[in-house]
């Protein structure tokens, strides 16, 4: 057996899948319902734009809000941590990560690159918490509403036809 079977895949979730409850968006992980659903089903390029979508919304949210950040740093910080990310992880997914382990362990904001202190966590998370989700929010409506326009046409060229 190769190792590559003995190491689970990476998932964007983080366990507070909301979906469960009729969300279209998750709260946890910002995947769309469907995405949640299907995901072991997807193919690996499927799953890179999923990930590639989601890691340009951690760059346009967290990038900006932790201008003081040490990229360097923070990726010796999750590494120790033993957080894994994809190779193509971005400058946001590494933030988010770190982030997300001072959010649960405050006392390590200083040590982790972000250049936060222990006080400012709180109030970051739940700002991210916020911009991110209406991000991504816009960014399934959006979606959505690209897929209705297509759907509307083929049936409009459809009819033209017959």
């Amino acid at each position: 057996m190769s190792n590559e079977r003995r190491i689970p895949s990476l998932t964007p979730c983080v366990g507070r899948c909301s979906t469960v409850f009729g969300d279209a968006v998750c709260r946890g992980c910002r995947r769309f319902s469907h995405e949640v659903i299907y995901w072991n089903t997807y193919t690996a390029e499927q799953r890179l734009a999923v990930w590639t979508r989601l890691d340009v919304q951690l760059d346009q949210i967290l990038v900006p809000m932790l201008p003081l950040a040490r990229l360097q740093h923070v990726e010796g910080f999750i590494a120790s941590k033993r957080v894994r990310v994809l190779e193509t992880a971005t400058p946001g997914r590494k933030l988010y990560h770190a982030l997300k382990l001072c959010e649960k362990h405050q006392h390590w904001a200083e040590d982790s690159g972000l250049g936060i202190t222990a006080q400012q966590v709180k109030p970051i998370w739940q700002e991210f918490e916020r911009r991110v989700l209406a991000l991504a929010t816009a960014s399934y409506d959006f979606a959505f509403l690209r897929a209705d326009a297509i759907r509307h046409h083929l049936l409009h060229s459809f009819d033209e036809d017959q």
